[in-house]
């Protein structure tokens, strides 16, 4: 039985699917069968592995409201092990059909249910929003990675998102584990990034990743050419950081 990850965090620009994509494709390289869920309806994480939104006939947004069987939208990308249902911003409607239905909460859970034999890992890259498909991506998942900048706004936004998980938790997904917190465009040198750290430790040192993620050119660059930054710059820094990271997290779930 796969387990089910969630990468998720309300605020933008943090490095969230950037690092879905990445940690997926560093999984997959260490042979584990890994399926990246787009639920995000900008799918970012889709053009990021080189899928084109216009070739898309079945995505996350059918299997979501039952159109098609989750396993009708997966496609295989040409990376190792790695396998994707992609996002098309038709998906935006899937927060207005959802609300009208009985328990909207578990929609997504319902329908990854019968791939969950199928792959070791099954990524979901949340929206940049504490909104209903946020709370399906929780609702279905074993455990949240949440990446995040080391800056005081970020540790803002971690107070609202554990709030949520602690809902969740109540009402819908009592065993939803926090897996991590990963550390994005982190710089030691700078005082503001080992103040984050140290309070983030102060609260949370046991789920804090060990590894930290670097600011990067490449890591930048390695979108517009579809490719994750272990394909793309696979020497590179970035690439051995996911690696690290990825590693890590095989560890915890």
């Amino acid at each position: 039985m796969g387990a089910i990850v969630a990468l998720a965090n309300q605020k933008g620009g943090v490095g969230k699917t950037t690092s879905a994509i990445n940690i997926a494709a560093a999984l997959g390289k260490r042979k584990k069968k890994v399926l990246l869920i787009d639920l995000d309806p900008q799918g970012n994480a889709t053009s990021g592995l080189g899928i084109a939104k216009k070739d898309i006939t079945n995505g996350i947004y059918e299997a979501l409201i039952g159109h098609c069987a989750a396993a009708d939208a997966v496609i295989k990308t040409k990376f190792d092990n790695l396998a994707l249902i992609p996002s098309t911003i038709s998906l935006v409607g899937a927060e207005i059909e959802l609300a009208e239905e009985e328990h909207p909460e578990a929609f997504l859970k319902n329908a990854l249910q019968p791939l969950r034999e199928d792959y070791d890992y099954i990524l979901i890259d949340c929206p940049p929003s504490l909104s209903r498909l946020t709370v399906n991506a929780l609702t279905a998942a074993d455990g949240l990675v949440i990446p995040m900048q080391s800056e005081y706004f970020a540790l803002e936004g971690l107070s609202q998102l554990m709030q949520t998980v602690r809902l969740v938790r109540q009402h819908y997904n009592p065993s939803l584990a926090l897996t991590g917190i990963l550390l994005t465009m982190h710089n030691r040198r700078f005082l503001l990034a080992s103040q984050v750290m140290r309070e983030l430790k102060k609260y949370y040192a046991a789920q804090l990743f060990k590894p930290t993620v670097s600011r990067s050119v490449k890591l930048g660059e390695a979108p517009s050419y579809g490719e994750p930054i272990s394909y793309y710059d696979p020497k590179g820094k970035g690439s051995k950081e996911y690696d690290d990271v990825a590693r890590e997290l095989m560890l915890r779930i």
